[in-house]
């Protein structure tokens, strides 16, 4: 048979024990993760921050360096087809007819034709190139940063 506990008046109003070193313990263990979690946010952050400048500052060099790949290029295309246009006046200044003319201007529209057509393949190529060298720095420190945190 089971024995019946009585309980007393005292025990029924008495208040239940509060042990404040145990909450204590509890709130230290919670900060002390709390600073650790930031602190590792806080290099992650840091580490993400300084591979994007670096990546900024590459990109911003090799765009430099691109602007002035490009202006060259075009200076050559405007230089080559100024001297085009000389040598045309100069062969325009012999003509001894008509025909001789309408064959000359037919010859020099059809090579100028030809001379902007190859340039435009040569700007688009070199266009194109440079923004791919210029995207490359940002797109590797981005993918970086997303597997970082993904993996987080």
């Amino acid at each position: 048979m089971a024995t019946k506990k009585t309980t007393t008046s005292a025990e029924m109003y008495e208040f239940p024990s509060f042990d404040v070193s145990k909450m204590t313990d509890s709130y230290r263990e919670m900060a002390d993760k709390s600073v650790n979690q930031t602190k590792e946010a806080y290099a992650k952050v840091k580490t993400v921050s300084e591979d994007a400048t670096k990546a900024i500052e590459t990109t911003l060099e090799t765009a430099q360096a691109g602007t002035v790949e490009l202006s060259l290029k075009a200076i050559d295309a405007a230089r080559g087809n100024v001297e085009h246009s000389l040598s045309h006046m100069e062969a325009l200044l012999g003509v001894k007819s008509v025909a001789q003319m309408i064959e000359l201007q037919t010859g020099f529209f059809r090579k100028q034709a030809e001379m902007m057509a190859d340039q435009a393949k040569t700007m688009q190529e070199a266009t194109r190139k440079l923004a791919e060298e210029v995207s490359k720095p940002s797109k590797t420190v981005a993918e970086k940063a997303m597997s970082e945190f993904k993996a987080a």
